[in-house]
Parts: C-alpha cells; sequence; structure tokens
C-alpha cells in the first residue's frame, strides 16, 4: 500500500487492479503531531533539565541540560558521553524521522519493530537521570530542581512511543 502526500492510498486488490481510497485523519494528525516532534527534540535539548547547586551559603544553583551535560560527560569520560548521546539524541531523532519516513510512504511498515526499540532507548535515558535526581536528594550534599525542560523532554520521549503504537494499530488495521 503506498499513500501520496495529500492522503490518497494505493492499494492492490486480488485481481491485481489498483483501487484509491482516502488514508485516515488519524494519519493526518499522527504526521503533524510527528513533524512536531522534529522541532520539539532539539528545544528539548537545549533545555534546562534541572538546577543543581551545593547546599551551602551564596553557592546558586546552574541550569543542567542534555546537551550541557554531554559536553561534561565529553571531557570527563567518552564512553559514557558516547552511550548518553545515543540514548538522548540518537535514538529519538532516528525514531522520529524514520516515523515521518514511513508516514509519508517513504520507509517499510516492517521498520515499526526497530523503530520501537529506539523509542525504548530513548526512555532509558529518562530513567537514567530520575535516577540520578533520587539519588542526589537522597545524599542531601546538593541541592536539585527539575526544570521545565525535563518535562519537555519527557513528553517528547512519550508522545514518540504514542505516536509508534498508534501507527503500528493503524498499520495493522491497514489504514496507514
Amino acid at each position: 500500500m503506498r499513500c501520496t502526500n495529500i492522503g490518497l492510498c494505493e492499494k492492490s486488490s486480488p485481481r491485481g487492479s489498483l483501487t484509491w481510497r482516502r488514508a485516515s485523519p488519524q494519519l493526518g494528525r499522527m504526521k503533524w503531531a510527528n513533524l512536531s516532534l522534529l522541532l520539539l527534540f532539539p528545544v528539548a535539548w537545549f533545555a534546562p533539565l534541572m538546577r543543581a547547586g551545593i547546599n551551602l551559603p551564596l553557592f546558586g544553583t546552574s541550569d543542567i541540560s542534555v546537551i550541557s551535560g554531554l559536553q561534561s560527560l565529553w571531557g570527563s569520560d567518552a564512553a559514557l558521553a558516547l552511550v548518553v548521546t545515543i540514548f538522548a539524541i540518537f535514538a529519538p531523532w532516528a525514531k522520529t524521522m524514520g516515523l515521518a519516513l514511513l508516514h509519508f510512504g517513504l520507509l517499510s511498515p516492517r521498520t515499526l519493530p526497530a523503530l520501537h526499540t529506539l523509542g525504548k532507548l530513548a526512555m532509558a535515558d529518562i530513567f537514567l537521570m530520575a535516577l540520578y535526581i533520587v539519588v542526589a536528594k537522597g545524599i542531601r550534599l546538593a541541592t536539585i530542581e527539575v526544570a521545565w525542560g525535563m518535562y519537555l523532554f519527557t513528553a517528547c520521549v512519550l508522545a514518540s512511543l504514542a505516536i509508534s503504537i498508534l501507527t503500528a494499530r493503524a498499520e495493522a488495521k491497514g489504514t496507514t
């Protein structure tokens, strides 16, 4: 089945002739939601995820973003920086691009399981950030405040996961 950019889908009949039908409106909404993630993910990477500081008077807090955290990691531990780069940047971006290609008929639906796995890798990154916050708060030596970027990054990853699940359901029904 092949769909055009205007929402018409071509489907082969059992006799070999082609028929055209309208793509579902849900597919159009999924396309736009997924394309918006291509803009929102970079914003989330530069947005402050948390504010961290030492529990001493006169010490302020500093904002930590995905990019600033990666910059610090590359200077101290390149292997960990590579893993975090894959989880925080490559996995969500590749999955979003893959879903966009799939929605526009440029990628085979057989790639959906691989795209779903990429989404799970991005969720692992959010789990690690949450774990670091819990550990740092447990030590009580540092002040950690969750900032708006953490919510944006989490929302982007969850939205991407939801879009891939809805795409898989639509594909199973044959409505993509």
